[in-house]
């Protein structure tokens, strides 16, 4: 769609430019309004049954936390590659289990990330929390960003920013001025809680590409607005819980991202984002199937080796129940997982090691770390910075 205006420019003054800052028009897209052709129309049929397998898949485990504490994670890392991070999932899980690593910040803010993504859905699940609304992505920012006081965490920011170049003058885009933050984010909520007769993935899509056009803080708006999506789709009832890591495809196919958002802002294409984001969406809802299965059957497979050894020991047999959501684990973390002592603990974790369960991280002789790496392998295809 090449006719479709999707907002307009207002020129502002910064340091003695003159610089055209984009407004987006409220949504849902008009003039026309939004087409979905055949295509799309088969890819939200496509997207919407991949994410039902999804949400099979996750009620067909004993645990679901399972599932759940290992994707989320996953999602928090990828979103946070996209814009630079170079953490690995197995730095973050070792910095929750409390296990030393040489240069920590990035996997600091990957678990700032986690921190908001619970955050926010503890709040819109209790009966008296906060909607989606700003308020609250604006308490999930505050928590993504907790030590970076000149990023302004929590607060919509009251100067000009802009994406690519040093300066305004030369940026890639502009987003609005600071003085049209409010109603722009007003109108965005108010249409995340209208009644609308486009599929609520759609809307999902629609609402990610606004958000990251407001661009209403200093920094972290690529985080929040994928963020979005995780919240849209539990809110409307598509998964029940993270299970989606839809920044997966987005990195895979980062510059196509970054084209379709700007696809939306110069032409008003908003029907080929569409197309691209429910492609994203079946890929990873399908990529977290597979990954679900895979898991699920070395989790079991090796619960029944470690049970059936002679040598296991009740606590060793409790560990390995626990891994899941735990798979990277130091003496300290386990003691307070099992509540066990010292020798116990050591006697469980040496049994594991002997069974090829755990491996220790490194070498060190002392603040020893172990992963369930197997378990990883699975967990974090796909999440290697750089990729």
């Amino acid at each position: 769609m090449s006719d479709r205006v999707t907002g307009h420019y207002r020129i502002v003054r910064w340091q003695e430019e003159d610089v055209r800052a984009f407004v987006p028009n409220s949504l849902p897209p008009q003039a026309p309004r939004l087409h979905l052709d055949d295509e799309a129309k088969t890819l939200v049929a496509q997207a919407t049954a991949a994410l039902e397998k999804l949400a099979i898949a996750g009620d067909m485990v004993p645990d679901a936390n399972w599932f759940l504490y290992g994707f989320a994670r996953k999602e928090a890392l990828v979103s946070s590659q996209i814009e630079g991070t170079q953490a690995t999932l197995q730095d973050v899980l070792a910095l929750e289990a409390g296990a030393t690593l040489s240069n920590p910040r990035q996997a600091r803010e990957v678990c700032n990330y986690i921190k908001a993504i619970e955050y926010a859905r503890d709040e819109i699940a209790r009966p008296n929390g906060l909607p989606i609304s700003r308020q609250l992505l604006c308490e999930a920012h505050r928590r993504l960003m907790p030590d970076e006081d000149n990023k302004q965490p929590g607060e919509i920011r009251r100067s000009q920013n802009w994406i690519g170049g040093t300066r305004p003058g030369n940026a890639h885009f502009v987003p609005p001025p600071p003085d049209e933050l409010t109603e722009a984010l007003s109108s965005l909520e108010r249409y995340i809680h209208a009644t609308d007769d486009l599929p609520a993935l759609v809307r999902a899509g629609l609402a990610h590409v606004q958000f990251e056009t407001i661009h209403p803080f200093l920094d972290g708006n690529g985080r929040i607005g994928r963020l979005l999506i995780t919240l849209l789709v539990e809110h409307w009832g598509l998964l029940r819980g993270p299970l989606l890591y839809v920044s997966v495809p987005f990195k895979q196919q980062q510059a196509e991202y970054y084209a379709r958002l700007d696809g939306v802002r110069l032409r008003g294409d908003w029907e080929g984002w569409i197309k691209f984001f429910l492609r994203c969406v079946t890929s990873a809802a399908q990529d977290a199937v597979a990954a679900a299965q895979r898991l699920f059957r070395l989790t079991s497979g090796d619960l029944a080796k470690i049970t059936a050894a002679p040598d296991a020991t009740v606590s060793a047999v409790r560990l390995m129940q626990l891994l899941p959501r735990h798979p990277v684990i130091t003496p300290t973390s386990v003691r307070q997982l099992l509540g066990a002592s010292k020798p116990t603990v050591t006697k469980a974790i040496d049994f594991l090691c002997r069974q090829s369960v755990l491996r220790q991280i490194g070498s060190a002789r002392r603040n020893r770390s172990y992963v369930y790496s197997s378990y990883m392998e699975i967990l974090s295809a796909d999440a290697a910075p750089g990729r």
